[in-house]
């Protein structure tokens, strides 16, 4: 692609120059690179009930 060359077209109609605006508008919010979300740590409460949990709520009803 040349630098004169437009990313994308209208091949059919006649939007007006606020309905080009939006599309823009729209394709760039779209390829916008986003962050990844930060891996959150897991509370004391869901790990209790995992498997390998020794000391899990499934122990927890057991005689000690």
């Amino acid at each position: 692609m040349s630098a004169e060359e437009p990313l994308f077209r209208v091949v059919r109609g006649v939007p007006t120059a606020e309905e080009l605006a939006a599309l823009v508008g729209a394709i760039m919010v779209r390829t916008r690179p986003t962050t990844a979300p930060a891996p959150t740590t897991a509370s004391a409460w869901a790990r209790s009930g995992r498997p390998g949990s020794s000391r899990g709520w499934r122990a927890a009803g057991l005689p000690r």
